[in-house]
């Protein structure tokens, strides 16, 4: 794939970032805005990794690793550019991070609606896993 940059991301491209994921994500999050983001890259700058071709973001993905399990979130490809190889170069690097962190198991999270996501996470090798259910609590102080 020519001209691909996989980079972790910098409090510089917190509105780049969301920007791309209002065109090219799937559905918002509770953390999606600026503040939500710069905490995610202050905690952890390797965690949102970006892909970048000639100088645009073309991608992302969050690989989040607790220290016990590996969270993916987000993997986003700009529409134009989507079947070209990005997402399963974003996942290989999340992959290779969490390898490298210790990680056993990577789990991502896809709405039921997202039929084009579903399919992108089987075609990566990802299952679901019926038996499980997300329960969420919105936090507030």
């Amino acid at each position: 794939m020519s001209d691909l940059h996989i980079r972790g991301a910098a409090l510089s491209d917190v509105d780049a970032v969301l920007a791309f994921w209002a065109e090219a994500a799937e559905g918002t999050s509770i953390s999606d805005d600026r503040d939500g983001v710069a905490r995610l890259i202050t905690r952890d700058p390797d965690a949102l990794l970006l892909a970048e071709r000639d100088g645009r973001l073309a991608g992302s993905v969050i690989a989040g690793f607790d220290g016990w399990r590996c969270h993916l979130y987000r993997l986003a490809v700009h529409p134009e550019q989507r079947r070209q190889g990005i997402g399963s170069a974003l996942l290989t690097a999340a992959e290779e991070r969490f390898v490298g962190l210790g990680g056993r198991r990577g789990d991502a999270m896809v709405l039921e609606r997202n039929e084009t996501g579903q399919h992108a996470w089987r075609a990566a090798g990802y299952a679901p896993e019926e038996e499980w259910r997300r329960w969420v609590k919105h936090l507030t102080i």
